[in-house]
């Protein structure tokens, strides 16, 4: 069975512990940051913790994946977000890798703090995955070993300035203002028999509890699998490293028909980029403003795995 565990504060130390309704059995030892923990523990002793508890109520819950982590995200990796981005998914065979700044990675339930530079802020839910181990060169793996390198799942929302994204095409930068990447509340930690369940979670992200995306991870583009032996023959990994693998359609975004593109790209960029922000403006009652309130989810149909509820209330950068 999967083990939901926690990080959080308690009487101003901080622990990390299996969370069971509602109840923390406290993790013996301490461990400064993911990658230890996930190095120095077996998910066998952890399913095995209990005594010395805490209510849910009683601490603080920090982000399960440390700043200290490496935060490498997949672009443009749901069928139905490619096609309505102009994308062929059938045809596009290598994934669109970027890395947003860790010092991004905030508590799940932390306030989304809007830069005044910022015009149009977008949210992305996304399935995080928890690195098991080292990767130091090429590996090849498949969804047989896929156990080997994944310890678990989170959730990531990966906030985005669109309107530092997408015309000064900095992805980085556009993605990763501070509290640009709420993670948690729960990192999940997967057994062998549990890897299957990759393929069957449901994401869902409502703002002002309007439902904005919700899809299956049933179709994702480029699985868990494909994308570590890819990324392991361009870098370094270590245990405890955050992939963040794409989020589905039903963003604020909007994207130009490849025809549209075809044409923009003939234009000044002045002038590109001037018809670009005129479309997002028609879509700014999409887009985040102060006050309104993002919640994410990401479980399976049998409850099996639940990696809880992220809730972010947007306010303007003072």
């Amino acid at each position: 069975m999967p083990v939901h565990v926690v990080r959080f504060e308690h009487q101003n130390k901080v622990q990390w512990g299996v969370i069971r309704q509602d109840r923390i059995s406290i993790i013996p030892g301490e461990f400064a940051t993911t990658g230890e923990l996930i190095r120095e523990t077996r998910i066998s002793e952890l399913a095995e913790v209990r005594g010395d508890e805490l209510s849910l109520d009683a601490v603080t819950l920090l982000s399960p994946v440390t700043q200290n982590q490496q935060f490498v995200c997949q672009g443009a990796n749901y069928r139905q977000h490619m096609i309505e981005s102009g994308m062929d998914p059938d045809a596009k065979n290598f994934n669109m890798i970027f890395t947003k700044a860790s010092s991004c990675i905030v508590p799940a339930n932390s306030p989304l703090i809007k830069p005044r530079v910022v015009r149009f802020l977008d949210y992305e839910i996304e399935l995080g995955l928890v690195l098991k181990r080292e990767i130091t060169g090429q590996v090849q793996v498949t969804d047989a070993n896929l156990h080997e390198f994944v310890a678990g799942l989170v959730i990531v929302n990966d906030y985005s300035a669109r309107d530092i994204q997408i015309p000064q095409m900095q992805f980085y930068k556009g993605k990763s203002f501070r509290t640009f990447g709420p993670v948690g509340p729960y990192l999940c930690l997967l057994e062998a028999k549990d890897v299957g369940y990759l393929k069957r979670l449901q994401l869902h992200l409502s703002v002002n509890q309007q439902t904005r995306q919700n899809d299956s991870t049933a179709n994702l583009v480029h699985g868990p699998a494909e994308t570590l032996t890819e990324l392991s023959g361009v870098h370094d990994f270590a245990a405890g490293d955050l992939i963040a693998t794409g989020t589905p359609a039903g963003c604020a975004l909007t994207i130009p028909s490849p025809a549209k593109q075809r044409i923009g790209a003939l234009l000044p960029e002045s002038v590109k980029w001037k018809v670009f922000m005129k479309a997002q403006e028609g879509r700014s009652s999409h887009y985040l403003k102060a006050g309104d309130v993002v919640e994410a989810s990401i479980r399976s149909a049998d409850g099996a795995i639940d990696l809880g509820v992220q809730r972010n209330v947007v306010v303007e950068q003072a």
